[in-house]
C-alpha cells in the first residue's frame, strides 16, 4: 500500500480521469494541466509512447518531421512541418523531435519517436501512474467510476486515449488461421516465399515494402482499389513512403495489387490457399501462397463501454462521437488520440480530418481541454479582443500559417465572433460551428475543392444562417495578398460595420 501512495494519482475522486500514456493521452494531460483542471493520468504500460514502443514494424514512421523548414523551428507556424512532436504552449515544450533525429531521413525512426515522447514527458513534468490498468467502468450519481488494478477512480468526465491498438480481422472463414500484422516475423523468415497480404492500407503496403528484398512474390488483396495519398491529396490513402510495391506492380515487376473480396482461407501442408472473387475484374480468384499476413487494421479496446451505452460504428471498431469528441450516446465520456477520428467532421469531398495521426489529434486535445474547462467546469478562459481593421489580416494570416488549419483541414477552424465586441474564440471544430447557434461569427479554415486545389474557406454565421465562401487559391499558399484581403473584406462587410 505504501508503494501505491508514493506513485502519482492514487485512487480517489478527480474531476477528470485520462486513460492512456501514448501521445494522445499525454497531449490531453498536458492541456488539462495548463487549463488548471485536476486530473489523473493512468496507463497500463511501464513507460510513455504507447504503440510507438513497438510499431511501426519496420521501425520508420510515415509522417515527416522536417528539421529545416520555411518556418523557424520552435514557432507555431513550424508545427505545420513537424507532424510528430507533441506541442506545448512554451517553446521548450514544443518541436522536441527534430533535435533527436540522426539526419538519415525526415521520417523519424520508431526509436527517435519514442525518445521524443519521453522527452516531452520529462520537459513538461507530466505525472503518469504507470502499471495501472483500467479494467471496467460504471456510472454513479456524480459521473463515472473506473475500476483499475490499483483501485477505483471516480470522475465527472473520463477521457479515453488508449488508441486503436487491438488487432482486428473481419469475420471471414479461415482468417483466424492467418497471422495478423502484429505477428509479422523477421524479414529473413520470408526469404524466397510467395506472400499474400490481405489489405491495401498503410500497414499492408508497409509489410509489402519491407519484404520486397526477401520475398519471391508479393500479392496485396482487398475488395477496393488501392487509394494513394498523392492521388487523393489527403491521408485517405497509402502514403508515398510505402509505394515501392505499387510501382513494382504497375511496372510489371512481379508484385500484384488485386481487387478481390475474400471468401475463405484454407491451410494446407504447403502453406495457404486463398479463395476470393474479383471486384474490379469479376471472376473467381484462387491464390496459393507460402505465407499470408492479415494487414486488416485495428480496433479500439473499449472494454465494457458499449455495455454502458457508448455507441460504435465501423464494425464496432470506433466509438461514435460529437464534434467535441464526446460519446454521441453517453455524455461525459470523451476520446483523445487516434480514437478521436470517430468524430469525422464535415467530410467534404469525402475527406475526413487527420485525427488518426499525431499531427491531427494533438490539436484536438487542446480544443477539448478548452471545451471541458468552459462547458463542463464553468471556467472562464481569457480571449483576445480585435479591432475591426484587424479581423481581415488576422484571419488571412491564420489561413496562411496556422498549423491547426493545415494539419486538420476542413475540420478545425479559427473563429471570431461579433457580439458588440469582436472576440477571437480560438480554434474550434468546424462541424460544431456550422451546426451551432450564437452571435454573428466567422470561421476560417483551409480545405481543398473538387479539383483538390487548396483554398481558404470562410463560413459566416448571421443569426441562424451559415453561408460558405471559398476564397481564391494561390500556388504558393500565401493568402495574405490584396486580392484575398479584398475578397474577405467583401464577405465580412455587413458583420464588420
Amino acid at each position: 500500500m505504501a508503494e501505491l501512495a508514493e506513485r502519482p494519482h492514487p485512487p480517489g475522486d478527480y474531476p477528470v480521469v485520462v486513460v492512456g500514456s501514448g501521445p494522445g493521452g499525454l497531449q490531453m494531460s498536458y492541456f488539462l494541466a495548463r487549463r488548471g483542471i485536476r486530473h489523473a493520468l493512468l496507463s497500463a504500460d511501464s513507460a510513455p509512447a504507447g504503440m510507438f514502443q513497438r510499431f511501426p514494424f519496420f521501425q520508420r514512421l510515415i509522417s515527416w518531421t522536417k528539421p529545416y523548414a520555411p518556418a523557424e523551428r520552435g514557432t507555431r507556424p513550424y508545427e505545420r512541418y513537424d507532424w510528430n512532436s507533441l506541442i506545448g504552449e512554451e517553446r521548450e515544450h514544443s518541436t522536441l523531435l527534430p533535435a533527436l533525429m540522426d539526419g538519415t531521413s525526415y521520417f523519424p525512426s520508431r526509436a527517435e519517436m519514442e525518445r521524443g515522447i519521453a522527452l516531452f514527458v520529462e520537459r513538461t513534468g507530466l505525472q503518469v501512474r504507470y502499471g495501472c490498468r483500467w479494467d471496467s467502468t460504471r456510472t454513479d450519481d456524480d459521473g463515472f467510476v473506473l475500476s483499475t488494478t490499483d483501485g477505483e477512480y471516480r470522475c465527472r468526465a473520463a477521457v479515453f486515449a488508449m488508441g486503436m491498438t487491438r488487432p482486428w480481422k473481419p469475420d471471414i472463414p479461415g482468417l483466424e488461421l492467418v497471422p495478423h500484422y502484429v505477428e509479422t516475423r523477421s524479414p529473413k523468415e520470408y526469404t524466397n516465399k510467395k506472400i499474400v497480404i490481405i489489405g491495401k492500407r498503410n500497414s499492408g503496403f508497409e509489410i509489402a515494402d519491407g519484404l520486397l528484398p526477401w520475398a519471391r512474390q508479393i500479392l496485396l488483396v482487398s475488395p477496393r482499389p488501392a487509394r494513394i495519398s498523392v492521388v487523393t491529396r489527403s491521408l485517405a490513402g497509402a502514403r508515398a513512403r510505402y509505394l515501392q510495391p505499387y510501382e513494382d506492380y504497375v511496372l510489371a515487376g512481379g508484385t500484384f495489387v488485386l481487387d478481390a473480396a475474400l471468401d475463405h482461407v484454407e491451410r494446407n501442408d504447403e502453406g495457404y490457399r486463398v479463395f476470393a472473387s474479383g471486384t474490379t475484374h469479376p471472376g473467381d480468384v484462387v491464390l496459393d501462397a507460402d505465407e499470408v499476413i492479415a494487414a486488416t487494421g485495428f480496433s479500439t479496446p473499449l472494454l465494457d463501454l458499449p455495455d454502458l451505452g457508448v455507441a460504435t460504428f465501423y464494425s464496432g471498431r470506433l466509438p461514435a462521437q460529437t464534434p467535441f469528441w464526446e460519446s454521441a450516446s453517453l455524455a461525459g465520456i470523451y476520446f483523445a488520440g487516434s480514437v478521436s477520428q470517430g468524430s469525422i467532421g464535415l467530410k467534404k469531398y469525402g475527406k475526413t480530418g487527420n485525427s488518426a495521426a499525431v499531427h491531427g489529434f494533438r490539436y484536438n486535445a487542446g480544443v477539448l481541454a478548452n471545451h471541458l474547462a468552459q462547458d463542463r467546469f464553468g471556467m472562464t478562459l481569457k480571449k483576445r479582443s480585435l479591432r475591426p481593421e484587424e479581423v481581415v489580416p488576422y484571419l488571412l494570416e491564420e489561413a496562411t500559417t496556422a498549423p491547426e488549419l493545415y494539419n486538420q483541414p476542413s475540420y478545425l477552424a479559427r473563429v471570431v465572433s461579433f457580439d458588440g465586441d469582436i472576440i477571437d474564440e480560438g480554434i474550434l471544430p468546424l462541424a460544431y460551428f456550422v451546426d451551432s447557434s450564437g452571435p454573428d461569427a466567422v470561421a476560417i479554415t483551409v480545405e481543398t475543392d473538387d479539383q483538390s486545389e487548396t483554398h481558404p474557406a470562410v463560413y459566416v454565421r448571421r443569426g441562424a444562417r451559415v453561408d460558405e465562401h471559398l476564397l481564391a487559391g494561390d500556388p504558393m499558399l500565401d493568402f495574405r495578398t490584396e486580392e484575398h484581403k479584398n475578397q474577405l473584406a467583401a464577405v465580412l462587410q455587413d458583420v464588420l460595420t
